[in-house]
């Protein structure tokens, strides 16, 4: 641990999931780390994450699809005169449906969260990350969250895969734009797997909670038996990349695309 003593990190979508374990992560190695979630301050979520990470983790509430909002959250992190190093573009929102089903406005709803949150986040950080990157070796660092989903099809997922498959190249165009014009600042994917998450696991259970018995036990052995593993994947194993991915570990690697799915993509 303390592979990011003295960082500072922005996680967006923190307050739950693969968001909240980067965080904590962070936090572990050294990094102070501001947390970002469409929850309000001071409600439930933030407190409990507040408490769980204690005085390294500052949060305010930020919607990704808000130009201005992101505009304003980078005067706020200018204004605490720390810097940024490190970016973790991680808020998303799931949906289903087929191609020929899904409705416009969900279609909007979906890529606005997914890849506009993505690019806004870039396009917004970008001077304050290369500034916080100067005169080191790796620079700073953009970590996007995209998908497993964002490199094969999956029936019944049509905004979902075309999201995560627009911030997977998103992210390989901009980490070459930057490091050719000599930006101090690497950007790298990771490609999720099925994880432990209430993403990949709500639906199922609110059918469940509504009278559906079974629902969730079948989406678990489905999801498992198609992993060669044969587990979902926990929410720390994907953290954990992002620490590597962050580190100067890293330092020689942009526009790379790590997948952490216990051989889903292998078969």
């Amino acid at each position: 641990m303390g592979n990011l003593e003295g960082r500072v990190a922005l996680v967006t979508g923190g307050l739950g999931g693969i968001g909240l374990a980067i965080a904590q992560r962070y936090v572990a190695e050294g990094a102070t780390v501001w947390v970002t979630d469409i929850a309000q301050e001071g409600t439930p979520p933030v407190l409990s994450a507040l408490g769980r990470l204690g005085n390294e983790l500052r949060y305010f509430h930020l919607d990704v699809t808000d130009e201005t909002e992101w505009r304003a959250a980078e005067q706020r992190l200018r204004e605490a005169g720390q810097g940024l190093d490190i970016l973790v573009l991680n808020a998303g929102v799931a949906s289903g449906g087929a191609t020929t089903d899904v409705e416009l406005a969900e279609w909007r709803r979906i890529m606005a969260v997914n890849a506009d949150g993505v690019f806004l986040g870039i396009r917004s950080m970008t001077n304050l990350l290369a500034e916080s990157g100067a005169g080191r070796r790796g620079g700073s660092s953009i970590v996007v969250l995209s998908s497993i989903l964002g490199l094969v099809g999956y029936a019944e997922t049509a905004a979902y895969n075309a999201s995560k498959g627009a911030v997977r190249l998103l992210a390989k165009a901009t980490a070459v734009e930057f490091a050719t014009a000599q930006r101090p600042v690497r950007v790298n994917s990771i490609h999720p797997g099925f994880i432990r998450t209430e993403m990949a696991l709500g639906e199922a259970r609110t059918r469940e909670t509504a009278g559906e018995s079974g629902a969730l036990t079948d989406l678990m052995a489905t999801l498992e038996g198609k992993t060669p593993m044969g587990r979902l994947g926990e929410p720390e194993e994907v953290a954990g990349v992002a620490a590597f991915l962050a580190s100067e570990d890293s330092s020689f690697m942009t526009g790379s695309e790590l997948i952490v799915d216990g051989g889903w993509t292998a078969w």
